[in-house]
């Protein structure tokens, strides 16, 4: 096969010999199974990582800082190379890059496995990124080579339902982990998933490429992207122990502004844009992608503090707070192929209406849930909200652009989600740890402290675990000393649940606002035409 554009039985399947019909049948079966392994890669990382950072913030002795970098590191590197992902895939083979990031993201778990201080693995987080940067676009446009427009609905149901299954899975185990080894056999789940991934992926998918897609890779382009959201991740996430007023925050948030303008003039002026900004001249592209950054700004927030709600606020064990993340993917799992069916036949803007709204009242209620089986009961409500709005949004988001920009388009994305949690924790991290401080200080007041339950309360500061006190306490005033800690943690991390429902809700008046109701349009025909 020279240089082709989709897979054979993508486009006239249905005009092909009746005895080719099954390999294409069986060829299909194989890249949705590639592609779930693919991606289930990258979003158990994400969601295993989450539980454990309580643990990690402990062994490593770091700070909440230290923390936000450890997902921020990946997201950061993921966000700006998502572009850059999307693009090699059209243009050198979906296949060739796809199996560059899975070894990529391996090699990466085991430098994580073994990092001996938080800088160490910040640093294996960022090459994880990368690795993610590469597989998770290419899994995504995979499908849409090999799937007929009409079909890619549910299609990208079953990748996103079965993704999201095994993703959900994975929070239990690595608390199992957590409980009864130690967090660093996490990482170990993405090498053994590598295997039979690269083994299917490299015997059974035949290569495939667009053969008009812009020769070269924009890298001024992704370094300036990448340069800008690190400066500008960076101002966010010192401002809460520097102060908005002191000169390197100002100093990096000026220069991420800079930064930022001249990844949008070199796209502007570039032959081979990495993000070509003629594709946001679409209403319904702009939109979605718009609706994309508030809603999973407000998952990435929410499930950064949900496991330091459940663990130290609350005292579960980390296997119970990966346990509660099991309903939101059961659920998402098993209603995303009826949601990608739904988008079919009566289009996208419902969905991403009621879905993202029902998504905003699950976090408002988790921000108020007092016990386990309300905070499960949430779960179960925030997976349904999102069950309804995952297919429909990447169907819309590729069906917005012409077929040869379906991998530019899903790289664009997919860095907006993951820019969408990276901000919103680098900012709700600061701002909960000035929240925190507060807390602490009028829980200790209102409690009139002794000076030693204040000074066991002060080492809480910077972080939001609750550190082992001095011997020196007395039982009671040790017991004292860990509701103060506690209490403030609890009550810090629901304000920021709250302004996570605040953007889901957003996020719903922006699908409202920006697209069309009725069916969804069909793509475009021109080969470089953008669908409003």
């Amino acid at each position: 096969m020279s240089n082709p554009k989709t897979f054979p039985c993508a486009e006239g399947a249905l005009r092909a010999p009746i005895a080719a019909v099954p390999a294409c049948i069986k060829v299909r079966t194989w890249v949705l199974v590639a592609a779930v392994l693919g991606s289930t890669m990258a979003f158990v990382d994400e969601s295993v990582v989450n539980v454990a950072l309580p643990g990690i913030e402990t062994d490593l002795h770091a700070s909440l800082a230290d923390m936000q970098w450890v997902i921020n590191a990946y997201t950061l590197c993921m966000s700006a190379l998502l572009l850059t992902g999307g693009a090699a895939a059209d243009q050198f083979g979906r296949r060739l890059v796809f199996v560059i990031g899975i070894c990529i993201f391996a090699i990466a778990s085991i430098g994580c496995g073994l990092a001996m201080n938080a800088s160490a693995l910040v640093i294996a987080r960022g090459v994880q990124g990368s690795g993610a940067a590469l597989l998770v676009p290419c899994s995504l446009a995979l499908i849409g080579a090999a799937y007929e427009p009409h079909e890619r609905g549910a299609a990208i149901g079953i990748w996103s339902g079965a993704s999201a299954i095994a993703a959900g899975v994975a929070p239990l185990l690595g608390g199992w982990l957590l409980d009864h080894s130690t967090w660093r056999m996490i990482f170990l789940i993405n090498p053994i998933l590598a295997i039979p991934t690269l083994w299917i992926t490299l015997r059974r998918i035949p290569e495939s490429r667009n053969a008009d897609a812009p020769r070269g890779i924009d890298w001024a382009g992704a370094l300036l992207a990448f340069a800008g959201l690190g400066c500008l991740v960076y101002g966010l996430v010192a401002a809460s122990g520097a102060g908005p007023h002191r000169t390197e925050v100002l100093v990096a948030l000026l220069a991420s502004a800079v930064l930022l303008a001249g990844f949008i003039r070199v796209e502007q002026r570039s032959r081979a844009p990495m993000m070509p900004l003629e594709l946001f001249h679409s209403r319904r592209f702009s939109g979605v992608n718009l609706l994309t950054l508030l809603l999973y700004g407000a998952l990435g927030g929410a499930f950064f503090f949900l496991p330091f709600l459940l663990i130290q606020a609350f005292g579960h064990s980390a296997t119970a707070a990966g346990a509660v993340y099991l309903p939101f993917t059961l659920i998402l799992g098993v209603l995303s192929r009826w949601s990608g069916g739904l988008t079919d036949r009566y289009g996208a803007r419902l969905p991403l209406m009621v879905g993202p709204s029902i998504s905003a009242l699950a976090l408002l209620l988790l921000s108020v849930s007092a016990s386990y089986a309300a905070v499960l009961a949430s779960m179960s409500v925030l997976g349904f909200g999102m069950a309804i709005t995952v297919a429909p949004l990447t169907a819309t988001v590729l069906n917005a652009v012409p077929e040869s920009r379906t991998g530019t388009a899903s790289g664009i994305n997919n860095a907006v989600a993951s820019t969408g949690g990276l901000l919103l924790i680098a900012l709700l991290g600061s701002i909960c740890l000035v929240l925190f401080d507060g807390s602490l200080e009028r829980h200790l007041a209102q409690a009139h402290a002794s000076a030693g339950i204040r000074a066991a309360v002060q080492t809480a500061r910077d972080g939001f675990v609750i550190p082992r006190f001095s011997a020196g306490l007395s039982a009671g005033d040790q017991r004292l000393a860990h509701q103060i800690v506690a209490d403030a943690l609890a009550g810090t991390i629901r304000t920021a649940l709250r302004v996570a429902a605040l953007l889901a809700f957003g996020s719903a008046l922006i699908a409202a606002a920006t697209i069309r109701s009725g069916l969804a349009a069909a793509r475009p025909a021109a080969s470089h035409g953008v669908s409003r």
